[in-house]
């Protein structure tokens, strides 16, 4: 079980990457070359001899070639334990010849599906004859090498040329563990495909996902921690992993934590106004629109400029010279958004450190999805929060109703509230943030946090009053109280937006009556944890 030298290939591939380098390289080695279909084809028009499986097994390719490797012969060839004495007897007996190295890559399940092909090109794009060989070939692996992906075949022949010819245990494992991974990736599309886009179950009863490995990190949250980045198998939304970085340092764990939370907030942005987004520790500490995004950045910039140093900021349409000039102006670890002018991208080249990652547009806010959260001893699973209000979706529930510019408001504050981390309470007036509670135990420390990050604003940049004066504040969940709905009302807010349902709404209601204040309700909560 040591080297075992190669004698006969079996080549069926579906990607034909490097197929003809590969047949020549193993046929220049004196490898008999055994293949299938349009694989043998390939080959043969590369000017090379191969025998066909049919050939091999006396028995021809039959039902569209949904049966041609399936047969003793060639499974025998695989699986024989060369060593064993009543398996070299069995070959012997029944005359089949050993098969030393296998290279099979699948029907393209997954890319047929992304094209929109009908049930019955997906279903004729399960392979069953690819994965039986690849298993075989990888249980196998002390006398057979299997190789699954062309990226592997430079690795294959430094191998074969290294070893005169022969494969090592150690590289027979290595594929074999790939090549496991890569059938039960498979498998795992194929289950995925026929629970939910088949039999459109939500929560199958065996939910089996596939991630790939993008790359390793330097590190977690922390630097004791090992991390890495995954993508997901099949159809999923581009984000920040599809992006192009176009200057900067690598990214970190948090960096990508914190950079998708402010992604996932300007997309609400897109098709809107200029739009920046400001975000630390994966909460938002500035948002503001305007007609300019310089304008946009300033005023987001003045919600909290103390937490803006060191943060993520983000942008809906692609950055100017003159932003960029801004935004360099303080400390920025990343800085995500759908384009950058020349102006722009010389402004950050100044700034060797900072990240800057330029997307093909921006996400769907409001597309369909799950998330996942790990707890000890279980998986929680859940649909994405992609629900939405409109100003037709509101409940007038004070004597007061709110102004079209209260309105307005309130609608931008609940917005930038979902995606806050609960207990959240956002304050703003005019497309802008006017300060931002966030994570609290209690919803009234939220408001208080969120107007003295406002009192704090307007004291450094000499205004006559913080911005919450005149404001409308919004509310991730109800008030079960009123202590914090009055909170904001000392703050100065003029109008409320919230979900409404609490056990005390009229007590609520109540006090925004007597307060003068006008509030509507969602009828939808956005906890963030």
């Amino acid at each position: 079980m040591g080297k075992v030298p190669i004698g006969r290939a079996l080549l069926s591939v579906s990607d034909k990457t490097g197929l003809a380098d590969l047949g020549s390289k193993l046929a220049k080695a004196g490898v008999e070359l055994v293949s299938t279909g349009g694989t043998a084809r390939a080959l043969r028009e590369a000017g090379l001899d191969v025998l066909d499986v049919s050939d091999l097994t006396a028995f021809p390719e039959m039902m569209d070639g949904r049966v041609k490797t399936l047969h003793p012969v060639v499974h025998g060839g695989i699986l024989a334990v060369r060593d064993n004495p009543e398996h070299a007897e069995a070959l012997d007996t029944h005359e089949i010849g050993g098969i030393d190295l296998v290279v099979v890559n699948l029907y393209p399940f997954e890319e047929t599906v992304a094209r929109g092909a009908d049930r019955d090109t997906i279903i004729e794009n399960i392979d069953i004859g690819g994965p039986s060989m690849v298993r075989s070939a990888a249980k196998n692996h002390a006398f057979v090498t299997i190789v699954t992906d062309p990226s592997d075949y430079d690795a294959l022949y430094e191998e074969l040329a290294q070893n005169d010819g022969a494969t090592t245990l150690e590289f027979r494992r290595r594929m074999a563990a790939k090549a496991f991974a890569a059938t039960a990736a498979y498998d795992s599309m194929i289950s995925q495909w026929f629970a939910f886009s088949d039999q459109g179950e939500r929560f199958p009863a065996r939910a089996a996902m596939s991630r790939t490995l993008a790359g390793t990190l330097r590190y977690g949250e922390n630097p004791h921690q090992n991390a890495a980045l995954y993508l997901p198998a099949g159809p999923h939304a581009a984000g920040l992993p599809q992006a192009e970085q176009v200057q900067g340092k690598e990214l970190s764990y948090n960096n990508y934590n914190d950079a998708n939370a402010a992604l996932e907030l300007v997309a609400e942005f897109r098709g809107g106004s200029p739009a920046i987004v400001i975000v630390k520790h994966a909460n938002p500490c500035g948002v503001a629109q305007a007609s300019t995004l310089l304008d946009a950045w300033q005023k987001a910039l003045e919600c909290d400029s103390v937490s803006a140093f060191g943060g993520i900021v983000a942008a809906n349409v692609p950055l100017d010279g003159p932003t960029a000039e801004a935004i360099c102006e303080i400390f920025t670890e990343v800085v995500v958004a759908p384009g950058a002018d020349d102006a722009a991208l010389a402004a950050f080249a100044r700034k060797k450190n900072l990240r800057l990652l330029l997307t093909d547009g921006l996400p769907d806010p409001r597309r369909a999805g799950q998330t996942m959260a790990i707890i000890a001893g279980g998986i929680l699973v859940q649909d994405r929060d992609n629900g939405a209000i409109t100003e037709s979706d509101l409940k007038v529930v004070t004597r007061r109703p709110p102004t079209e510019q209260e309105l307005k408001d309130c609608l931008f504050a609940w917005t930038v509230a979902r995606h806050v981390k609960s207990n959240a309470i956002v304050y703003a007036r005019d497309g802008v943030t006017a300060g931002i509670g966030a994570g609290q135990m209690n919803r009234r420390d939220s408001s208080r946090i969120a107007a003295m990050k406002a009192a704090e604003a307007a004291e450094k940049y000499g205004w006559d009053q913080p911005r919450t004066v005149g404001s409308a504040v919004a509310s991730d969940a109800f008030f079960p109280f009123a202590d914090g709905l009055l909170a904001a009302a000392e703050a100065g807010a003029t109008a409320v937006i919230q979900p409404g349902g609490s056990i005390r709404d009229e007590e609520v209601v109540a006090a925004a009556d007597e307060a003068g204040l006008a509030m509507v309700f969602t009828g939808m909560r956005h906890f963030r944890h």
